[in-house]
C-alpha cells in the first residue's frame, strides 16, 4: 500500500492531487525495496516501470506513468503538456504542467523536492533542488515556468518534501566556499558546532528561504530527513557510507485533476 506523505496546504486545494511518495508500497526487492522509482538505478526495469504505474494510478492520473525529466542538477526548468518517453525526457530540474491528468514529478534520494501548484490557474510544477541546483536558481526557473502559463506568483503554494536534514548533511571546504561565494548571508546555514569540525548543511531551510524570496502565497515544510529514516526513504549519502553499489530514488509527483 502506497503512503506518501502530503502537505496541508496542498491537500486542502479542489482539483489538486500530490505526494511526497516514500519507499512503501512498491514491488522492487534488496537495495531497491520496495517503492523504487528511478529508472537510472540498476533495479529491473518492469518493477520500475509498475512501481510508476502504481504512483500514477493512486493520483488518478490518465497515463500509465509519472512524466519525470532527466535531472542534471541544474537551475532549468521545463514545461510539458503530455507524456514524455524514457528516451526523450528533457535535461532539467525543474517541471510544469497545466494539463489535467497529466502527473508530473521529480526523484530524489537526499536532495530536496519541491511541490508547487497554483489553484486559481490551476498550474502545478515540481523541482528537484539540490544545492547545486537550489544556488543555481531551479526553484526561481520553476515559478517562472509556472508564470509563462499563467500563474501568479502570490498564489502559488510550494511544499517542500522529504530530504537531507541538517544534522546528517557534513559538509566540505569546498562546498562552504562555493555556498558563501553565492551569497555570504548563506552562512546561517551551516552549523560549525559539529565533534569533526565540519560544517553542517540545512538544505531544506535553504531551500526554504529560497522561495520565499521568490514572494510565493505559502510555503510549507513536510521534510523529515531521507538520511537518518531508511524504514521510510532511500539515501544516496547514506548508501556511499555503507559502501553500497547502487540505491533507490523516491518519487515526489503532482497532478491537475
Amino acid at each position: 500500500m502506497l503512503q506518501p506523505i502530503e502537505a496541508a496546504s496542498l491537500s486542502r486545494l479542489p482539483g489538486i492531487r500530490h505526494g511526497f511518495f516514500t519507499r512503501l508500497g512498491g514491488v522492487s526487492q534488496g537495495l531497491y525495496a520496495s517503492l523504487n522509482c528511478g529508472p537510472g538505478s540498476a533495479d529491473v526495469p518492469a518493477n520500475v516501470a509498475e512501481n510508476r504505474g502504481r504512483v500514477a494510478r493512486h493520483l488518478g492520473g490518465r497515463h500509465p506513468d509519472v512524466a519525470t525529466i532527466y535531472q542534471v542538477h541544474s537551475g532549468d526548468a521545463v514545461a510539458l503538456t503530455g507524456p514524455v518517453a524514457a528516451d526523450a525526457r528533457p535535461k532539467a530540474d525543474g517541471i510544469v504542467a497545466r494539463t489535467p491528468g497529466l502527473v508530473i514529478g521529480v526523484l530524489t534520494a537526499d536532495c530536496a523536492p519541491v511541490l508547487f501548484a497554483d489553484p486559481e490557474a490551476r498550474i502545478v510544477g515540481a523541482a528537484h533542488a539540490g544545492w547545486r541546483g537550489a544556488i543555481g536558481g531551479v526553484l526561481e526557473a520553476t515559478v517562472a515556468e509556472m508564470e509563462n502559463l499563467g500563474a501568479k506568483r502570490n498564489r502559488i503554494i510550494a511544499a517542500i518534501g522529504p530530504a537531507i536534514n541538517q544534522v546528517s548533511y557534513e559538509v566540505g571546504p569546498d562546498f562552504e566556499a562555493t555556498l558563501l561565494e553565492s551569497c555570504a548571508d548563506n552562512e546561517m546555514f551551516l552549523a560549525r558546532n559539529n565533534p569533526s569540525g565540519r560544517a553542517h548543511f540545512d538544505l531544506p531551510g535553504f531551500v526554504a528561504r529560497r522561495l520565499q524570496d521568490c514572494g510565493l502565497g505559502v510555503v510549507e515544510r513536510q521534510s523529515p530527513c531521507t538520511y537518518a529514516n531508511e524504514s521510510l526513504f532511500f539515501s544516496f549519502r547514506r548508501s556511499q557510507h555503507r559502501s553500497e553499489g547502487d540505491y533507490g530514488r523516491q518519487i515526489s509527483a503532482i497532478v491537475v485533476a
